[in-house]
Order: C-alpha cells, then structure tokens, then sequence
C-alpha cells in the first residue's frame, strides 16, 4: 500500500470516529432527556401548546309581530389593565405618569361607581405590583360607556401602550321589562341555555353556533387568534303584539289586584289565524303581595267550572240528543242524583229551554240534560268531544304545557259532574281554542306563538296558521250555541255576564262581545271543594257581528265580592274595547254600524 494511500485510509478513520463519537453523545443526550430531564422539558412543551378557547355566538332576538325587541343579547363589557406593558415602563414610566390622571377621572365620570382618586389608588397599586390582569371596575359596562372611554387620550393609543383591553359578554335583557315576560322566558345564567317559554322551545335556534379562538404567543406577547368564527343565533318572531299585550297585561293586573286574588291569567287570540297577539300571566307574592309574572297558568290545566258546559252541549247537540227549544225543569232545590246533589247558583223554579239553561248557567239543567243523553254510554260522550279536536295534544309552542285531561268516566255521577266541568281539566289556553272555533265558523285553529325564525331579516323558516279540526259540529248545532253564548251577554234577565243594576259585566255599548262565563269551587287539600273559594272565567269573541279576536280571563281565589261576569266578563269588555281602538273603531255609517279600519 502505498503512503498516499495509507494518509486516505487515516482520514476516513478518523472522520468515522469523529461521527461515531457524535452519534453516541447525541443519543447519550437523548437518553439523558428522556430518563433525567423528561418532566421538564414536557412542562415546557405543554407552554407552547395552544390554549382553545370558545367564541360565544350572539344569541337570537325574540320579537313581536311588528319587529319589537322582545328579549335581545346586549353587549356589556368588563375592563382590563395589563400593568406590565413595556410601553408604560419606558423612560420610568413617563407615558403611565403623563396620562393616569386623565384615565381615572374618564373612569370615575363615564363608569361613575369610584371617584377620580379610587380609581387613581387601584391602578398605581397595580402597575407597582405589575399585575397582569387587573379589572379595572367591578361592573361590566355598556356599549355607549366603552365608546365614550375610547376617546381617552391613553386607551387611544391601543393595548399595546396602554395596556388596557376590553372583554365583552353578553347579557339578556327585556326592553319591556315583565311584558310577557312569562311567555317569552327565561335562560340558565347570561350566556345559558333557554329554561323556560319561548327562549327554552326555540333554544337551538337563538343559541347559535360557537366559534374557536386560540391563545397564541405571538413576538412575545400572547395573543386572541380566531380559528373559527361564531354564528350568532337566529331570530324568533312571534306573534305577540307588544301594544295589546299592554292592553291585556294592565286590564288583568286592576281586577286581579281588585280582588287581591292568587294569580290571573288572559290570553287574545286572533280568530280567524290562531295567532296569539297576547298572553298575561299575574301571580301574587306570599311575602308582600305584590303581583309579579310567576308561573305560566295559560299552559296549566285546571277544573274549568262552567265554560265546559259550552263544550258538553255542542256534544249533545250535534250527536241529537237533545234541541235547543229542549225544556228541563230546575228547582230551587238541589237535585240529587244517586249520591251527588247539584245546585244552582241562581236558583229558580222554573222550566229552561237548553238556550236558557246555558245563558243562566244552571248545574242541575245540564246534570239532567247530559245524564239523560249518555247514560250509560258515557264513552261515546268523550268521544265526541275527542272528536272535535279539543284533546289534540299539538296546541303550542310553549314547553312543559298541559295536555287536556277528559277521561271516560267509570259512573254517571261522574258524568253528571263532568257537564258542568268537574273531573275535568283544561287549561286556559285549550278552553280559548274552543271558543275561537266556535267564533270562528266552527273551524278549529291551532294557538299560534311565533310565525317565522329569520336572519338579519331574511326568513328562514316560517310558520302558517294551522287547522285543527275543521269543523267541530255541523252548522245547526254551531248556530244554536252562538245564539245561547249572545244571550250570555246581552240576556238582561238570565244571562250571567249581562248587564244588572249598576254592573256593565261583558256588555259594551262600543263592541258587541259573546261568551260564557265559569265558576269552579277550588279543591283544599285535605278538605275537599271550599263553597267559599274559586276560581272564575269568561271567555268569549268580539265583535259578535264579525269576529276578529277571541278573549279568555281566568282569576284564581279572588276576595269577596266576586262574580265571574263583573268581574272576568269586565276585563274582557275593557280589553275589546281598548283592542278595537287600537285596531279599528266603529263608526256609523246611514244609520248601520261598521267596522272602520285604521
């Protein structure tokens, strides 16, 4: 081997040493890392990891049918001070020095809960400490307050220098305070989830879509980098008027005052849609009986006393049981049937004809009347009521609401009960869909709470007025019973919601109005129906000529004196007469009167 030859062989042993020994001090240094400094170096790592953090969506509006807030996500704003930003320390602090007064007197005079000097003490103390994350006021503040605090001469200068930031949060807020407050719901804390009424039945549609966001170290500073952007919630509109439901929520709240009843509830139905234009429920605090919106009484179920004998007639009229020039006599005496005695609360000797007995309301003409048509076939009397779509589950759009409860009755002392609406039970809104179908020709409309979901206006799924039945009884019986609830009101001498002595009750010299009136003994736990105790109603349409709206009032537990047609039939007349000032006005026209459209 020549000498050139061994100097080459050296050169490559040598540069193969010096790579071997590198290759062993490399994995030497990896095994090092994984067996001694493992943990540290993971801790390390897990700093550089991105933080995710969600980006809440706006949630939806709720409005009425005229585009009015109903409930709205507000913005409002917590205020932050990064104490450590560079910029505030240079030149000893000439920039922090220069403006800090200027800063707290902004703050003590748009935020107004500290004075210049608190304000002053919090952030010298803060930049001393050099703390990170100071909140700078306790509270959140508006929209208007934060633009306002954008034009301070330090906060102009961007976060950077000023160290000062601004997190928003949204917060759910009422425009109308408790109008329909009950109906429109309510959410678990400010950025929840919908829990009650229309803000927990349309819950997946106003929530949105969160987005993404990562906190990133960006030269040195961490930074808000959006991944994916929030898709704010959509809008509900309702049918809800917030005008009439004014009108409602003011009529109910005088009488149910008056009274100083338990709670009060009224709902006004557009006839001819079902659209509920307003819905008021009024409960009476234990503690100092104030009347705030508690529970939602127009969706819960209860005995509903006479309006039911409405509904137990068109039964009996349209199977032919009976004819409304039909007599039965009534006594001032109760009338007892098996073990049950029946009685009246305007009692009289006397024969009725079944158009009479429905304007007076009498228990025991009904008992008879009903007893005597389904004795013993007491199915088929459930069976047309089911018939008539009144047990239709699909009634509303407001969560948790009750189903009708009209079971077969397993005796005909049940049955008895039953006509004049006992083991029974309806709630307010179920009643008021009846009503309407009789106003309404006979056709049976769905309650109608929101009539679209859209997006900054565009309409992306609407809702149209829906038929339940569309014919609850046949023409004859529908004639009988508009003829009977007209003498409910307009009857001077027999009808309950008429006009006697100084009491008006339902008659309206402004609009003609028809309907019923109910009057139910309330159950004590532990000691059965209380004769001193009850809950009273009147539902019925106006106009009588040409329905557009039906009306239903429901007042649980009022104080003496009371009566189901001064005093539910009064604040029905009052909210027909406001709605037609609203809505229209009757004028009269060559001596007949119309109806006059604004």
């Amino acid at each position: 081997m020549s000498d050139e030859q061994r100097n080459t062989v050296w050169r490559f042993a040598i540069i193969f040493i010096f790579i071997t020994i590198g290759f062993v001090a490399v994995l030497g240094k990896i095994i090092y890392i994984q067996a001694v400094e493992r943990d540290e170096w993971l801790k390390v790592a897990d700093k550089q990891v991105p933080t995710h953090k969600p980006i809440k969506a706006t949630r939806g509006n709720i409005l009425d049918c005229n585009g009015r807030l109903l409930a709205s996500s507000m913005p409002q704003y917590y205020i932050y001070m990064d104490t450590r930003v560079p910029a505030l320390h240079n030149d000893n602090g000439k920039l922090f020095a220069a403006h800090i007064d200027t800063l707290a007197l902004d703050l003590a005079n748009i935020v107004g809960d500290k004075s210049q000097a608190e304000y002053k003490a919090r952030i010298v103390n803060a930049y001393r400490r050099g703390e990170k994350r100071l909140k700078v006021c306790d509270h959140r503040i508006n929209y208007l307050q934060r633009q306002e605090l954008e034009q301070n001469s330090l906060i102009k200068k961007g976060k950077y220098k000023s160290g000062i930031f601004f997190e928003d949060q949204h917060r759910r807020i009422k425009p109308y305070g408790i109008l329909a407050s009950r109906t429109i719901g309510g959410i678990y804390g400010e950025d929840g989830v919908g829990n009650s009424g229309l803000e927990k039945g349309f819950d997946k549609e106003l929530r949105g879509i969160d987005g993404l966001s990562s906190i990133q170290k960006i030269g040195g500073r961490y930074e808000s980098v959006t991944l994916e952007e929030a898709k704010d919630g959509l809008d509900v509109v309702t049918t809800i008027d917030a005008n009439l439901q004014d009108i409602v929520e003011n009529a109910l709240l005088v009488k149910t005052a008056e009274r100083s009843a338990q709670w009060g509830c009224a709902i006004l139905m557009e006839t001819q849609t079902g659209y509920i234009r307003a819905i008021a429920n009024i409960d009476r605090a234990k503690d100092d009986g104030q009347y705030f919106e508690g529970q939602n009484h127009a969706v819960q179920r209860v005995e509903p006393g006479s309006t039911f004998k409405t509904i137990a007639l068109v039964a009996a009229l349209d199977d032919g049981k009976i004819k409304i020039t039909d007599t039965v006599s009534v006594s001032r005496q109760p009338w007892k049937y098996f073990t049950v005695q029946h009685t009246d609360a305007h009692a009289m000797d006397t024969l009725l004809t079944v158009r009479s007995a429905l304007a007076v309301s009498s228990n025991i003409a009904l008992a008879k009347l009903i007893t005597r048509s389904y004795e013993g076939s007491a199915k088929k009397f459930v069976r047309k009521i089911e018939k008539m779509g009144l047990m239709d589950s699909v009634y509303c759009e407001i969560p948790g609401a009750d189903k009708v409860r009209i079971d077969v009755p397993k005796d005909t002392v049940t049955l008895s009960k039953m006509s004049y609406g006992y083991s029974v039970e309806l709630s307010p809104m179920q009643i008021l869909m009846f009503y309407n179908a009789i106003a309404n020709g006979g056709r049976m409309m769905r309650p109608m709470l929101v009539t679209a979901i859209q997006q900054n206006g565009d309409v992306e799924k609407s809702f149209r007025p829906e038929v339940v039945e569309s014919s609850i009884c046949g023409n004859r019986t529908l004639k009988d019973i508009q003829g009977a609830l007209h003498d409910v009101v307009w009857d001077d001498r027999l009808g309950t919601a008429a006009k006697k002595t100084w009491s008006r009750k339902a008659q309206s010299e402004l609009v003609h109005i028809a309907g019923k009136t109910g009057t139910a003994q309330l159950f004590v736990r532990g000691h059965g129906y209380s004769s001193k105790r009850h809950r009273i109603t009147f539902v019925g349409y106006f106009p009588e000529e040409n329905p557009r709206y039906t009306c239903i009032c429901m007042i649980e537990d009022p104080q003496y004196p009371y009566d189901a047609g001064m005093d539910c039939g009064a604040v029905v007349r009052v909210i027909a007469e406001k709605t037609m000032a609203y809505t229209g006005c009757y004028i009269y026209d060559n001596g007949e009167k119309r109806l006059e459209k604004r």
